[in-house]
């Protein structure tokens, strides 16, 4: 049975609902929100207990949220026992997407250079030129962000 309040499983269900759309699968989703809460790192039995989802996708959820950046695998000595925290570096995920962004332009200014349509070359470089300025609004960010937490 859940140790959840209403009121932390609204929020969590929220974070979800928001994360959702951006394709993150819905065990992961929910496990963000709920680490976001904690102030401590949870196993994955408190994991399943609390989020009332199966082992294992609370063990292929914390994994994904390894890969973008918005948790960590802590490891107990002398155990197997998995622990998961919320990351506190989550501008990397920002930065991943980042390059992600720039990539997407190049990929449409190459199709623009290949396109012997002018309307398409345009489509595409006001696309290429949005997707950069994006990423340039967000390396500012990044890095004002970075200056505030120096101090």
């Amino acid at each position: 049975m859940s140790n959840l309040e209403p009121d932390q499983r609204r929020f969590i269900d929220e974070i979800a609902r928001l994360f959702v759309p951006w394709g993150v699968p819905q065990s992961a989703a929910s496990l963000y929100g709920y680490l976001l809460l904690r102030p401590e790192a949870a196993d994955l039995d408190e994991i399943v207990r609390d989020l009332e989802i199966s082992k294992s996708s609370a063990s292929v959820a914390g994994r994904l949220l390894e890969q973008y950046m918005l948790a960590r695998r802590l490891r107990v000595r002398g155990s197997k026992r998995i622990l998961y925290e919320v990351s506190e570096n989550y501008e990397e995920m920002l930065s991943q997407q980042n390059r992600l962004l720039e990539a997407l332009a190049n990929q449409l200014l190459a199709g623009a250079e290949v396109s012997q349509s002018k309307k398409i070359q345009l489509r595409l470089k006001e696309m290429a030129t949005f997707n950069l300025a994006a990423r340039d609004a967000m390396k500012d960010l990044l890095r004002a962000m970075a200056a505030k937490r120096r101090g």
